[in-house]
């Protein structure tokens, strides 16, 4: 274990580089929880911003720290890190997060943060270090989110359908401008407590790492928790407006019942995975769920082009960001 004075100034440098992830992760994912309910003409987008930034760090006060808890104990051995393996894990996750924002690919902050620690870790231990529960069950989430997303928004909207089959469409169209703050609300909540939760972990294992806290103990100090709260809500206040075009138009034309369906979708299928402990992509989660609701009106409503390019990105994520942090690694070593 690395001496707490010779390691001081690296571990304020890492700790601020996790906390630039995790704004950067509220400014990538943003779109998650704004695209329908600016998209759909509820919101305008300044308004839209702030109010998913207010909902990011109110979670704060609802979710315990379970998705914390398997970034910092249950992905890898938490023996085997250090400040190179955290410095490689924060490369290589920012690094695909700004390739796939520049492009307005809605890919996954948290999965490239996974296959960051992933990736470095194999390259200090190899894949032994790896803890295969929290790995499979992770991976396995990557399909059972946007999956659930994809069947409750569906399942929602055929609900809806048959619920207000005698209403008039512009009545209709009122009442869920309405209802669409409250599902936005919701899924701006499960994307503050699943998201900066996962940066509270990683900064979780710095510290252990370097002896500023004990492994024995239950639960991160607790000015990580509202530091990472805060910034994640930081970044979703500034956008990333590429990616509101992407999911609020391109993949399917949404209307405020819509717009209501998916996100309310989305917010339980979050809300069930931080519950669990699962660390889950809120990104592949809204995408099912749009496209769930897209699909209740006919096929062709969705455009399955821009839903296989976004897949796409899905599957390089971990092995993209992995690599990455496997290269950053290696340059850390060699640095100090």
């Amino acid at each position: 274990m690395e001496t707490v004075p010779s390691a001081l100034w690296v571990v304020i440098l890492l700790v601020a580089l996790a906390v630039l992830f995790d704004f950067m992760n509220g400014f990538h994912d943003a779109a998650n929880s704004i695209a329908t309910v600016v998209s759909t003409g509820v919101l305008r987008p300044g308004q839209a911003v702030v109010f998913a930034a207010f909902f990011n760090f109110v979670a704060i006060f609802i979710f315990h720290l379970s998705v914390a808890a398997t970034i910092g104990k249950g992905i890898v051995d938490p023996g085997v890190v250090d400040t190179h393996v955290v410095f490689g894990a924060l490369v290589g996750a920012i690094t695909w997060n700004v390739i796939t924002w520049y492009y307005g690919i809605p890919s996954s902050s948290s999965h490239a943060l996974i296959g960051g620690i992933v990736g470095a870790v194999i390259a200090k231990a190899g894949a032994g270090a790896l803890v295969a529960k929290g790995i499979l069950k992770t991976v396995a989430f990557i399909f059972v989110s946007p999956l659930l997303g994809f069947l409750l928004g569906s399942l929602m909207m055929v609900a809806v359908a048959w619920l207000f089959r005698r209403t008039r469409p512009s009545s209709v169209d009122r009442w869920f401008r309405r209802l669409q703050l409250l599902s936005a609300g919701a899924y701006s909540l499960g994307h503050g407590g699943n998201d900066a939760q996962k940066t509270i972990g990683i900064i979780w294992l710095l510290l252990v790492a370097t002896g500023y806290t004990s492994a024995a103990d239950s639960a991160p100090p607790t000015w990580t928790i509202v530091v990472c709260y805060a910034a994640i809500g930081l970044g979703t206040m500034f956008g990333g407006w590429r990616i509101v075009k992407t999911m609020g138009q391109k993949i399917t034309k949404l209307k405020p019942v819509g717009g209501f369906c998916a996100e309310t979708g989305g917010a339980l299928t979050l809300f069930m995975a931080t519950l669990l402990g699962i660390p889950v992509s809120t990104t592949h989660t809204i995408t099912g769920a749009i496209v769930g609701v897209g699909s209740t009106q006919r096929a062709s409503a969705v455009r399955w082009g821009v839903a296989g390019n976004i897949v796409w990105a899905w599957i390089l994520t971990i092995p993209a960001s992995a690599f990455v942090a496997a290269v950053a690694y290696w340059v850390s070593l060699q640095m100090y």
